[in-house]
């Protein structure tokens, strides 16, 4: 593993701890040249569906896109990594468990607004209005007005 400050090779494994679930080993690094420590991820790599763009071009199922994205979503917000996280390894299931050998961004686009809606409004609402690439401010007010309708009823 190669130190992200220094780029030196060797290193030593501070900590090892696993996930609650089983699935990741999450292992805190030191680089044994600049003494920098960071955090390295290990999980078991299953072969994921590639993913039908809305232009149909296919291309690989990316978590890091995924991560970004929400990272984007959730600035400046009380949302934890382990939260956003956690929301795109039950994604990954779910796709896992689909078993389908391609998938719709749309349907992957539906399931992040799921778990951020459930997360954290305000990030639901902007990832919402990237997402589904809001015309007009009407369309927007419309999606907030579900948001406070759903609050009230649930």
């Amino acid at each position: 593993m190669r130190c992200p400050f220094c780029n030196h090779i060797e290193d030593k494994v501070i900590d090892s701890r696993q996930s609650r679930d089983g699935d990741v080993i999450r292992r805190r690094r030191e680089c044994l040249k600049c003494e920098g420590r960071f955090t390295s991820y290990e999980r078991i790599e299953n072969i994921m569906p590639q993913i039908i763009k809305k232009d149909n071009t296919r291309v690989p199922f990316d978590r890091l896109k995924i991560l970004q994205g929400l990272e984007k979503a959730c600035e400046k917000r009380p949302v934890s990594v382990e939260s956003r996280e956690a929301l795109v390894t039950k994604i990954e299931k779910s796709l896992q468990a689909a078993g389908e050998k391609e998938i719709a961004s749309s349907v992957i686009g539906e399931q992040i607004m799921d778990g951020l809606r459930e997360i954290d409004e305000i990030a639901y609402v902007r990832f919402a209005s990237v997402y589904r690439q809001f015309k007009d401010v009407k369309e927007f007010m419309q999606e907030i007005k579900e948001i406070a309708y759903n609050r009230k009823k649930g």
